[in-house]
Protein backbone atom coordinates (compact mmCIF):
# COMPACT_ATOMS: atom_id res chain seq x y z
CA UNK A 1 0.00 0.00 0.00
CA UNK A 2 0.96 3.34 -0.60
CA UNK A 3 -1.16 5.90 1.37
CA UNK A 4 -0.60 9.60 1.58
CA UNK A 5 1.29 10.14 5.20
CA UNK A 6 1.71 13.51 6.74
CA UNK A 7 5.31 13.54 6.49
CA UNK A 8 8.12 11.82 5.26
CA UNK A 9 11.50 11.83 7.07
CA UNK A 10 14.68 11.36 4.51
CA UNK A 11 17.49 10.33 6.96
CA UNK A 12 17.56 8.31 10.76
CA UNK A 13 20.30 9.94 12.20
CA UNK A 14 19.75 12.21 15.45
CA UNK A 15 17.49 14.46 14.27
CA UNK A 16 15.25 12.02 12.09
CA UNK A 17 14.61 9.53 14.54
CA UNK A 18 14.15 12.64 17.38
CA UNK A 19 11.70 14.08 14.73
CA UNK A 20 9.83 10.72 14.26
CA UNK A 21 9.57 10.06 18.09
CA UNK A 22 7.72 13.93 18.32
CA UNK A 23 5.53 13.12 15.25
CA UNK A 24 4.87 9.80 17.21
CA UNK A 25 3.71 11.34 19.92
CA UNK A 26 2.23 14.04 18.51
CA UNK A 27 0.19 11.41 16.28
CA UNK A 28 0.96 12.65 12.65
CA UNK A 29 1.38 10.14 10.42
CA UNK A 30 4.70 9.63 9.51
CA UNK A 31 7.28 7.43 7.49
CA UNK A 32 10.72 6.98 7.92
CA UNK A 33 13.51 6.14 5.63
CA UNK A 34 17.16 5.80 5.98
CA UNK A 35 19.39 3.33 7.81
CA UNK A 36 19.57 4.23 11.58
CA UNK A 37 22.78 6.15 12.63
CA UNK A 38 24.53 5.04 9.65
CA UNK A 39 26.97 8.20 9.25
CA UNK A 40 27.53 7.31 13.08
CA UNK A 41 28.72 3.93 12.04
CA UNK A 42 30.21 4.40 8.63
CA UNK A 43 32.08 7.24 9.09
CA UNK A 44 33.30 7.87 12.60
CA UNK A 45 36.18 6.06 13.84
CA UNK A 46 36.43 3.20 16.11
CA UNK A 47 37.69 4.47 19.58
CA UNK A 48 36.28 7.50 18.87
CA UNK A 49 34.39 9.31 21.64
CA UNK A 50 31.92 12.56 21.26
CA UNK A 51 33.21 16.11 21.79
CA UNK A 52 29.86 17.13 23.34
CA UNK A 53 29.30 16.60 27.12
CA UNK A 54 27.10 14.23 28.50
CA UNK A 55 23.92 16.12 29.10
CA UNK A 56 24.20 17.15 25.35
CA UNK A 57 24.62 13.84 23.49
CA UNK A 58 20.89 13.22 24.19
CA UNK A 59 18.65 12.69 21.43
CA UNK A 60 15.09 14.02 21.96
CA UNK A 61 11.54 12.80 22.46
CA UNK A 62 8.59 14.97 23.57
CA UNK A 63 8.97 14.08 27.95
CA UNK A 64 12.84 13.18 28.24
CA UNK A 65 12.27 10.06 28.73
CA UNK A 66 15.05 8.65 26.73
CA UNK A 67 17.69 10.12 27.60
CA UNK A 68 21.44 9.40 27.81
CA UNK A 69 21.68 9.40 31.42
CA UNK A 70 18.51 6.91 31.74
CA UNK A 71 20.43 4.73 28.94
CA UNK A 72 23.71 4.29 31.05
CA UNK A 73 21.78 3.99 34.36
CA UNK A 74 19.66 1.03 33.20
CA UNK A 75 22.85 -0.81 31.22
CA UNK A 76 25.32 0.26 34.20
CA UNK A 77 27.04 2.25 31.86
CA UNK A 78 29.57 5.35 33.52
CA UNK A 79 27.99 8.76 33.07
CA UNK A 80 28.37 12.03 34.31
CA UNK A 81 26.84 15.13 32.77
CA UNK A 82 30.05 16.60 32.58
CA UNK A 83 33.13 15.04 32.79
CA UNK A 84 33.10 11.67 31.39
CA UNK A 85 33.64 11.49 27.61
CA UNK A 86 30.97 9.95 25.63
CA UNK A 87 32.38 6.75 23.43
CA UNK A 88 30.67 6.47 20.23
CA UNK A 89 29.85 2.37 21.37
CA UNK A 90 27.86 3.61 23.91
CA UNK A 91 26.49 6.25 21.59
CA UNK A 92 25.50 3.72 18.86
CA UNK A 93 23.97 1.17 21.66
CA UNK A 94 21.98 4.18 22.81
CA UNK A 95 20.77 5.31 19.54
CA UNK A 96 19.41 1.49 18.93
CA UNK A 97 17.94 1.89 22.06
CA UNK A 98 16.19 5.26 21.52
CA UNK A 99 15.16 3.99 17.99
CA UNK A 100 13.17 1.13 19.24
CA UNK A 101 11.46 2.44 22.38
CA UNK A 102 10.67 6.39 20.47
CA UNK A 103 11.20 5.65 16.57
CA UNK A 104 10.45 2.06 16.32
CA UNK A 105 9.14 2.23 12.12
CA UNK A 106 12.39 3.46 10.36
CA UNK A 107 12.24 1.69 7.24
CA UNK A 108 16.02 0.86 6.50
CA UNK A 109 15.67 1.79 2.56
CA UNK A 110 17.57 4.69 0.86
CA UNK A 111 15.54 7.51 -0.92
CA UNK A 112 16.44 7.68 -4.79
CA UNK A 113 14.48 10.45 -6.05
CA UNK A 114 11.91 13.48 -4.55
CA UNK A 115 9.82 15.21 -6.22
CA UNK A 116 6.80 17.38 -5.48
CA UNK A 117 3.73 16.45 -7.55
CA UNK A 118 0.43 18.87 -6.98
CA UNK A 119 0.37 19.15 -3.49
CA UNK A 120 1.65 16.39 -2.41
CA UNK A 121 5.58 14.87 -2.69
CA UNK A 122 6.36 11.63 -4.11
CA UNK A 123 9.57 9.54 -3.30
CA UNK A 124 11.40 6.63 -5.08
CA UNK A 125 12.90 4.45 -2.75
CA UNK A 126 16.03 2.63 -3.67
CA UNK A 127 14.27 -0.83 -3.63
CA UNK A 128 11.76 0.44 -6.11
CA UNK A 129 9.12 1.38 -3.68
CA UNK A 130 7.73 4.69 -3.56
CA UNK A 131 5.95 6.79 -1.21
CA UNK A 132 3.63 10.03 -1.09
CA UNK A 133 2.95 12.16 1.72
CA UNK A 134 2.21 16.13 2.55
CA UNK A 135 5.47 16.63 3.89
CA UNK A 136 9.01 15.87 3.71
CA UNK A 137 11.66 16.59 5.67
CA UNK A 138 15.49 16.16 4.85
CA UNK A 139 17.69 14.79 7.89
CA UNK A 140 20.31 13.49 6.18
CA UNK A 141 22.88 14.90 8.02
CA UNK A 142 26.49 15.85 6.87
CA UNK A 143 26.63 12.85 4.49
CA UNK A 144 27.01 14.84 1.52
CA UNK A 145 28.70 17.52 2.64
CA UNK A 146 32.66 16.27 3.18
CA UNK A 147 34.99 19.15 2.25
CA UNK A 148 38.47 18.78 0.83
CA UNK A 149 40.76 21.00 0.16
CA UNK A 150 41.09 21.66 -3.75
CA UNK A 151 44.37 20.97 -3.93
CA UNK A 152 43.81 17.63 -2.12
CA UNK A 153 40.84 16.61 -4.22
CA UNK A 154 42.05 15.15 -7.58
CA UNK A 155 44.27 12.97 -5.52
CA UNK A 156 43.68 9.21 -5.98
CA UNK A 157 41.46 7.12 -2.76
CA UNK A 158 44.72 5.34 -2.03
CA UNK A 159 46.34 8.25 -1.53
CA UNK A 160 43.91 11.16 -0.05
CA UNK A 161 40.57 10.90 1.99
CA UNK A 162 38.55 12.33 4.21
CA UNK A 163 38.49 11.90 7.99
CA UNK A 164 34.82 10.21 6.95
CA UNK A 165 35.92 7.70 5.29
CA UNK A 166 37.62 5.75 7.68
CA UNK A 167 36.29 3.49 9.82
CA UNK A 168 39.50 1.50 10.72
CA UNK A 169 42.46 3.60 11.11
CA UNK A 170 44.23 0.54 12.07
CA UNK A 171 44.81 -0.01 8.25
CA UNK A 172 47.67 2.77 8.50
CA UNK A 173 49.75 1.11 10.79
CA UNK A 174 53.52 1.31 9.60
CA UNK A 175 52.61 3.82 7.75
CA UNK A 176 53.55 8.06 6.98
CA UNK A 177 50.19 9.61 7.42
CA UNK A 178 49.69 13.29 7.36
CA UNK A 179 45.90 14.90 8.89
CA UNK A 180 45.25 18.23 7.47
CA UNK A 181 43.06 20.23 10.23
CA UNK A 182 43.30 21.68 14.06
CA UNK A 183 39.81 21.07 15.22
CA UNK A 184 37.93 17.66 17.22
CA UNK A 185 38.50 15.51 14.18
CA UNK A 186 41.92 16.13 12.89
CA UNK A 187 43.07 15.90 17.09
CA UNK A 188 41.23 12.85 17.34
CA UNK A 189 41.64 11.32 14.28
CA UNK A 190 45.64 11.85 14.83
CA UNK A 191 45.59 10.16 18.15
CA UNK A 192 44.04 7.22 17.12
CA UNK A 193 46.89 7.09 14.33
CA UNK A 194 49.53 7.23 16.80
CA UNK A 195 48.05 4.30 18.63
CA UNK A 196 47.12 1.97 16.00
CA UNK A 197 50.86 2.13 14.83
CA UNK A 198 50.94 5.08 11.99
CA UNK A 199 53.54 7.50 12.03
CA UNK A 200 51.44 10.56 11.91
CA UNK A 201 51.77 14.27 11.89
CA UNK A 202 49.64 17.15 11.45
CA UNK A 203 49.26 20.09 9.29
CA UNK A 204 47.26 23.38 10.09
CA UNK A 205 47.18 26.53 8.85
CA UNK A 206 46.36 28.10 12.14
CA UNK A 207 49.50 28.65 14.68
CA UNK A 208 48.41 26.76 17.36
CA UNK A 209 46.16 24.17 18.64
CA UNK A 210 43.03 25.46 20.76
CA UNK A 211 41.84 23.52 23.82
CA UNK A 212 37.97 23.34 25.03
CA UNK A 213 36.76 22.53 28.34
CA UNK A 214 38.21 21.70 31.97
CA UNK A 215 39.05 18.43 33.38
CA UNK A 216 36.24 17.07 35.86
CA UNK A 217 38.69 17.21 38.73
CA UNK A 218 39.02 21.36 38.16
CA UNK A 219 36.84 23.19 40.01
CA UNK A 220 35.05 26.27 38.60
CA UNK A 221 33.85 29.30 41.16
CA UNK A 222 30.85 30.15 40.70
CA UNK A 223 32.19 33.98 39.88
CA UNK A 224 33.48 31.73 36.99
CA UNK A 225 30.39 29.57 36.41
CA UNK A 226 28.00 32.97 36.60
CA UNK A 227 30.86 34.74 33.82
CA UNK A 228 31.08 31.15 31.65
CA UNK A 229 28.09 29.10 32.29
CA UNK A 230 28.05 25.85 30.84
CA UNK A 231 25.47 25.12 27.64
CA UNK A 232 24.99 22.74 25.31
CA UNK A 233 27.81 23.56 22.92
CA UNK A 234 30.65 24.61 25.89
CA UNK A 235 31.11 27.19 28.01
CA UNK A 236 30.23 31.08 27.80
CA UNK A 237 27.54 33.84 27.19
CA UNK A 238 28.04 33.59 23.12
CA UNK A 239 27.96 29.85 23.12
CA UNK A 240 24.84 29.81 25.69
CA UNK A 241 23.19 31.66 23.60
CA UNK A 242 24.20 29.40 20.04
CA UNK A 243 23.14 26.40 22.50
CA UNK A 244 19.81 27.45 23.85
CA UNK A 245 18.48 30.30 21.59
CA UNK A 246 18.43 29.20 17.59
CA UNK A 247 15.20 30.89 17.64
CA UNK A 248 16.81 34.41 18.31
CA UNK A 249 19.61 33.36 16.28
CA UNK A 250 17.16 33.42 12.68
CA UNK A 251 16.70 36.97 14.16
CA UNK A 252 20.40 38.25 13.12
CA UNK A 253 21.57 39.86 10.28
CA UNK A 254 21.93 37.81 7.51
CA UNK A 255 25.56 38.36 7.02
CA UNK A 256 26.16 37.90 10.81
CA UNK A 257 24.33 34.52 10.77
CA UNK A 258 26.86 33.48 7.31
CA UNK A 259 29.58 34.52 9.58
CA UNK A 260 28.85 32.47 12.51
CA UNK A 261 27.92 29.59 11.22
CA UNK A 262 31.28 29.36 9.59
CA UNK A 263 33.90 30.99 11.94
CA UNK A 264 31.72 30.52 15.76
CA UNK A 265 32.95 27.70 17.53
CA UNK A 266 35.93 27.28 15.30
CA UNK A 267 38.57 24.12 15.27
CA UNK A 268 39.49 23.13 18.59
CA UNK A 269 39.84 19.82 20.95
CA UNK A 270 38.40 18.36 23.60
CA UNK A 271 40.20 19.06 26.93
CA UNK A 272 40.29 14.74 27.24
CA UNK A 273 42.06 14.44 23.75
CA UNK A 274 45.00 16.82 25.11
CA UNK A 275 47.36 14.18 26.38
CA UNK A 276 46.86 12.17 23.77
CA UNK A 277 48.19 14.18 21.29
CA UNK A 278 50.71 17.30 23.22
CA UNK A 279 53.84 16.42 22.95
CA UNK A 280 53.51 12.95 21.34
CA UNK A 281 52.70 14.66 17.71
CA UNK A 282 54.80 16.50 15.67
CA UNK A 283 52.66 19.40 14.33
CA UNK A 284 53.25 21.57 11.34
CA UNK A 285 51.61 24.95 12.25
CA UNK A 286 51.10 27.62 10.38
CA UNK A 287 51.33 25.95 6.99
CA UNK A 288 49.65 26.57 3.91
CA UNK A 289 48.90 23.62 1.01
CA UNK A 290 50.58 24.83 -1.79
CA UNK A 291 50.48 22.17 -4.28
CA UNK A 292 50.03 17.98 -4.25
CA UNK A 293 51.87 15.59 -6.54
CA UNK A 294 51.08 11.62 -6.61
CA UNK A 295 54.53 9.92 -6.94
CA UNK A 296 53.60 5.96 -7.64
CA UNK A 297 52.81 4.73 -3.98
CA UNK A 298 53.48 7.95 -2.32
CA UNK A 299 52.22 11.36 -1.98
CA UNK A 300 54.24 14.56 -1.97
CA UNK A 301 52.97 18.37 -0.70
CA UNK A 302 54.52 21.48 -1.04
CA UNK A 303 53.58 23.51 2.11
CA UNK A 304 54.05 27.49 2.25
CA UNK A 305 54.88 28.92 5.98
CA UNK A 306 55.10 33.19 5.27
CA UNK A 307 58.00 33.46 2.41
CA UNK A 308 59.50 29.71 3.47
CA UNK A 309 58.14 26.58 1.55
CA UNK A 310 58.92 22.80 2.20
CA UNK A 311 58.17 19.50 0.71
CA UNK A 312 56.62 16.56 2.51
CA UNK A 313 56.78 12.90 0.76
CA UNK A 314 54.31 10.69 2.94
CA UNK A 315 51.87 7.47 2.06
CA UNK A 316 48.66 8.89 2.74
CA UNK A 317 46.83 12.79 3.88
CA UNK A 318 44.00 12.43 5.44
CA UNK A 319 41.54 16.02 5.04
CA UNK A 320 40.31 16.34 8.62
CA UNK A 321 38.40 19.59 7.20
CA UNK A 322 35.09 19.31 8.56
CA UNK A 323 32.00 19.65 6.30
CA UNK A 324 30.30 22.54 4.15
CA UNK A 325 26.35 22.89 3.18
CA UNK A 326 25.71 22.77 -0.07
CA UNK A 327 22.10 22.21 -1.34
CA UNK A 328 23.04 21.02 -4.97
CA UNK A 329 25.00 17.95 -3.69
CA UNK A 330 21.86 15.97 -2.39
CA UNK A 331 21.52 13.75 -4.95
CA UNK A 332 18.09 12.61 -4.32
CA UNK A 333 15.83 16.00 -4.57
CA UNK A 334 14.69 16.27 -8.36
CA UNK A 335 16.06 18.97 -10.29
CA UNK A 336 13.64 21.16 -10.70
CA UNK A 337 12.40 20.81 -7.26
CA UNK A 338 15.83 21.51 -5.91
CA UNK A 339 16.08 24.69 -8.60
CA UNK A 340 12.94 25.79 -6.52
CA UNK A 341 14.53 26.30 -3.20
CA UNK A 342 16.05 29.11 -1.91
CA UNK A 343 19.12 29.75 -0.70
CA UNK A 344 21.75 30.93 2.12
CA UNK A 345 25.00 30.50 1.85
CA UNK A 346 24.53 27.36 -0.80
CA UNK A 347 22.32 25.83 2.06
CA UNK A 348 18.50 25.83 2.09
CA UNK A 349 17.13 28.93 3.43
CA UNK A 350 14.47 27.99 5.95
CA UNK A 351 11.68 29.63 8.15
CA UNK A 352 11.23 29.45 11.84
CA UNK A 353 9.90 26.38 11.67
CA UNK A 354 12.35 24.62 8.78
CA UNK A 355 10.31 25.09 6.42
CA UNK A 356 12.04 26.17 2.85
CA UNK A 357 10.66 28.39 0.40
CA UNK A 358 9.07 25.16 -1.49
CA UNK A 359 5.73 24.36 0.73
CA UNK A 360 5.83 21.07 2.73
CA UNK A 361 9.70 20.66 2.24
CA UNK A 362 11.85 21.27 5.31
CA UNK A 363 15.08 20.57 6.24
CA UNK A 364 16.71 19.95 9.87
CA UNK A 365 20.29 19.33 10.83
CA UNK A 366 23.82 21.13 10.01
CA UNK A 367 21.86 21.84 6.10
CA UNK A 368 20.17 24.78 8.55
CA UNK A 369 23.57 26.38 10.31
CA UNK A 370 23.20 29.28 8.45
CA UNK A 371 19.64 29.82 9.71
CA UNK A 372 19.66 28.53 13.61
CA UNK A 373 23.20 28.87 14.12
CA UNK A 374 26.33 26.66 14.78
CA UNK A 375 24.04 24.18 17.15
CA UNK A 376 22.44 22.24 14.60
CA UNK A 377 26.03 21.18 13.85
CA UNK A 378 25.53 19.26 16.95
CA UNK A 379 22.96 16.64 18.54
CA UNK A 380 21.85 18.97 21.15
CA UNK A 381 20.20 21.00 18.52
CA UNK A 382 17.74 18.25 17.74
CA UNK A 383 15.29 18.86 20.08
CA UNK A 384 15.01 22.43 19.00
CA UNK A 385 14.46 21.11 15.36
CA UNK A 386 11.79 18.31 15.82
CA UNK A 387 9.71 20.41 18.14
CA UNK A 388 9.58 23.44 15.71
CA UNK A 389 8.58 20.97 12.68
CA UNK A 390 6.41 18.94 14.75
CA UNK A 391 4.53 22.18 15.74
CA UNK A 392 4.01 23.15 12.29
CA UNK A 393 2.94 19.85 10.96
CA UNK A 394 0.73 18.66 13.98
CA UNK A 395 -3.26 18.84 14.42
CA UNK A 396 -4.27 22.48 15.63
CA UNK A 397 -4.87 19.84 18.91
CA UNK A 398 -1.61 19.33 19.29
CA UNK A 399 0.62 22.25 18.57
CA UNK A 400 0.75 23.72 21.75
CA UNK A 401 2.26 21.05 23.25
CA UNK A 402 5.34 21.28 21.05
CA UNK A 403 5.38 24.84 20.26
CA UNK A 404 8.91 26.88 20.53
CA UNK A 405 8.83 30.77 21.18
CA UNK A 406 9.11 32.37 17.35
CA UNK A 407 7.70 29.20 15.54
CA UNK A 408 5.06 30.09 13.05
CA UNK A 409 6.33 34.01 13.40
Amino acid sequence: MNETVDVAIVGAGPYGLSLAAHLRAAGVSHRQFGVPLNLWRTAMPRGMYLKSQGFACSLSDPHASHTLEKFCRETGRAYADIGIPVSLDTFLEYGTWFERNQAPDVEQVLVDDVRRVGDRYELELTDGRSATARNVVIATGVEHFARVPDVLAQLPAHLASHSSAHVDLGVFRDREVAVVGSGQSALETAALLRESGASVRIIARSGRIVWNGLPPTEDRSLRRRLREPEAGLGTGWATWFYSEHPELFRRLPVATRVRLARTALGPAGAWWLRDRVDGRIPMLLERQLDWADPTGDRVRLGLRRGGETSTLSLDHVISATGYRPDLGRLPFLAPELRGRVGTLDRAPRVDAAYQSTVPGLFFVGPAVAATFGPVMRFVYGADHAARAVTGRVAPARERRAFALPGVGR
